[in-house]
């Protein structure tokens, strides 16, 4: 089993209608998610709306989360500030985090030595194992495999990426050159079935907050050699994971609506994301409506 398992939900931040953070449903939907397939949490990454929560609201989070469950929480106390981002990381150390997830610093566009040397900054600030969040789409860098090499060669606490760099050429390069203990996530749903054949050890996901068991179940078939059954699990939630994010209802706001579908009061999403445009709401009903139609054709195994 990967360090942090190998299902784990990048969790939305609950918010009240008023906009105000929402520490008890945190530890609702906390809760919920580890007993429906996830084996860990990744909190205040980007489908937890980071960049829009005070330090307070983000290490309050942490601690509601952290006490919530038993499994894995893996702290974002990544910025685009270093030390800003070692503060935050000492913090998560301090509260109990089991890692420490540190995303490429954003809209600065730094150089790979800048990078390089945020990541070690962050990693110097505790012993906690650190996973690097590659997501040039989000950052407006990409982080080469070269510069992660170095820093997965050099730097014993740096042992994990979230890989949401979209290239499974490049995944697939990276891991055959990765020192062992090196384990890669991938960080977009729609490549995870493609990125287990270059050498994942599981996923960091978004529509997991709804399909955790169906994951485990793809990756359950996978690993026995059955990848027509992987397959087939992976095609019920394809039509998940184009729902989970788009131009007109970028993530998470579509996956608060799936939250608030299934029960869970999460509210909807701080601007400048804002609240969910009705065809969401129309259409997330349908999504859920037809997973479980495919999950009735090829149900989950016994205890998933």
């Amino acid at each position: 089993m990967a360090r942090f398992g190998r299902v784990l939900t990048a969790m939305v931040t609950p918010f009240n209608d008023d906009g105000s953070l929402n520490l008890d449903v945190a530890q609702q939907l906390a809760r919920y998610l580890q007993d429906h397939g996830n084996d860990g949490l990744v909190i205040a990454g980007t489908t937890g709306e980071a960049p829009v929560l005070s330090d307070d609201e983000r290490l309050s989070l942490f601690a509601a989360v952290i006490e919530a469950v038993t499994i894995p929480v893996i702290a974002g106390s990544g910025t685009n500030d270093t030390a800003h981002s070692v503060h935050l990381t000492k913090e998560a150390a301090a509260l109990g985090a089991a890692g420490i997830l540190a995303v490429c610093p954003y809209y600065n566009r730094p150089s790979m030595a800048g990078i390089d040397g945020h990541m070690r900054a962050m990693a110097a600030a505790s012993d906690l194992p650190v996973m690097v969040y590659d997501i040039p789409v989000r950052t407006g860098r990409k982080i080469t495999t070269a510069a992660l090499l170095k820093l997965f060669r050099e730097v014993p606490t740096i042992v994990a990426l979230k890989d949401a760099a979209g290239n499974p050429g490049e995944t697939a390069s990276l891991i055959s050159q990765a020192p062992d203990g090196v384990e890669v996530y991938s960080g977009d749903d729609g490549l995870t079935l493609p990125l287990l054949a270059s050498g994942i050890v599981g996923t960091v996901g978004v529509a997991t907050h709804w399909t955790g068991e169906d994951h485990q179940q793809m990756f359950d078939l996978w690993h026995k050699g059955d990848t027509v059954g992987a397959r087939t699990v992976n095609a019920r939630m394809l039509e998940s994971f184009a729902f989970e994010t788009g131009d007109d209802a970028p993530n998470p706001i579509p996956s608060k609506a799936m939250m608030r579908h299934l029960g869970i009061p999460v509210g909807q999403a701080r601007l400048p994301m804002g609240d969910a445009p009705d065809f969401v709401e129309q259409r997330v009903s349908q999504v859920w409506d037809n997973l479980q139609r495919w999950r009735n054709q090829f149900p989950l195994q016994p205890g998933r």
